[in-house]
């Protein structure tokens, strides 16, 4: 199959996910063309079943800002005709749908072909900025236009059907990790220069957005550095990052906490860490957890949107309420004092990623894109 991957090419999850979609496509023979605005992060290696269309939006004078849905739009179309693409997939709603039902209207008046449209729901296109009065008429309508919808969770399948008037099936299609990239052994020279004299090793990794709540998890982290030895890791980066360095600076644990910025080899990390630690308000599935757990690591989480989905309570991890960090903390003092359940814990994460592996999710998709490809017009 010739298929369109759109999605946004950064480090957040919805990126991650189709890119990696892409990458596995394409080592299946399909030939996958990403249109975005810049390559994506994820896209780092050569295959020569894979294509990348950037889309380029011109700038004038009259524009305080500039149309990217139309220039989106625009190459969609071009890429459609001329590399005769079975199918669009579109990650994240907004403006990727609308866009691609803009793009589908101009091929068919064209070429008299329906190209079929894939919507995947990842979050806070439906959870925060879909439900903004400006956008909702926009996102209802194109995603009721697409020809199939999935949702990365059964909880944001609920969350959809029930802020947006959707009067079409949404298949959940869980997100995925690529367990045999994160199931490594850590490197020890690594964890020496982290944890020099053997402190435990707390992660968080995220887009400092409020909803994150990275505050949280610089409290959890002082309340374990009172009983004992420990590091934190803090990967990523945005606009809560200065409020959080002040904070660490305020708990006086600056010392045992590293600031690592964007990172792409998120599982050389992981590999050297003891604890996920993911206070959100809202994950629409979690991916960052489940990366987590492929790299057996135990996950001490919110009971959030479709967390308690991936994160099983006391096997694979633990769950709190959104800002009970009490809860937290304890739980990870506990843990971190008994390095027996550690060991089981670490090894039921790595089992529950299993079941999420891009082995068993890949032939999910490929299925649902067979039902669509070579749609005639009067499908």
């Amino acid at each position: 199959m010739r298929i369109g991957i759109v999605c946004y090419p950064t480090f957040g999850g919805s990126g991650v996910l189709a890119t990696e979609l892409g990458k596995a496509l394409a080592d299946e023979g399909h030939q996958v063309h990403f249109i975005t605005y810049q390559q994506p992060v994820r896209l780092n290696e050569f295959n020569a079943n894979i294509f990348y269309h950037e889309v380029r939006v011109p700038t004038y004078p009259l524009f305080d800002y500039p149309p990217y849905e139309v220039a989106l739009a625009s190459t969609m179309v071009d890429v459609i005709i001329n590399h005769d693409l079975d199918l669009l997939h579109v990650h994240y709603a907004i403006p990727h749908a609308s866009a691609a039902y803009m793009a589908k209207q101009i091929v068919k008046q064209k070429t008299g072909r329906n190209i079929p449209v894939i919507t995947t729901l990842h979050g806070t296109d439906i959870t925060l900025v879909g439900k903004d009065k400006t956008y909702e008429p926009v996102v209802t309508f194109s995603i009721n236009e697409s020809d199939a919808i999935t949702a990365v969770s059964q909880n944001l399948k609920d969350e959809t059907y029930k802020s947006f008037a959707i009067h079409k099936d949404i298949e959940v299609i869980y997100n995925f990790v690529d367990v045999t990239r994160f199931n490594k052994k850590p490197i020890a020279p690594f964890r020496k220069v982290i944890a020099p004299n053997g402190e435990k090793v707390l992660i968080h990794a995220s887009n400092f957005r409020k909803v994150k709540r990275v505050d949280d998890v610089v409290t959890i982290f002082a309340a374990v550095r009172k009983e004992m030895p420990a590091k934190l890791l803090l990967v990523g980066d945005g606009p809560e990052r200065p409020a959080i360095e002040e904070l660490v600076r305020v708990l006086g644990v600056d010392d045992d906490v590293r600031f690592l910025g964007k990172q792409e080899q998120m599982e050389d990390i992981l590999a050297v860490s003891d604890v996920f630690l993911l206070p959100s308000e809202y994950e629409s599935f979690g991916l960052a957890a489940l990366e987590a757990m492929a790299a057996r690591v135990v996950v001490i989480s919110t009971n959030a949107g479709g967390l308690s989905e991936i994160n099983i309570q006391n096997k694979t991890g633990f769950l709190a309420d959104v800002g009970d960090v009490a809860a937290m903390s304890k739980f990870a003092i506990d843990l971190l004092h008994d390095d027996a359940k550690m060991a089981t814990m670490k090894e039921a994460a790595y089992q529950q990623a299993v079941r999420f592996d891009i082995t068993n999710i890949i032939p999910i998709y490929e299925k649902l894109y067979s039902r669509f490809c070579r749609m005639t017009l009067n499908e």
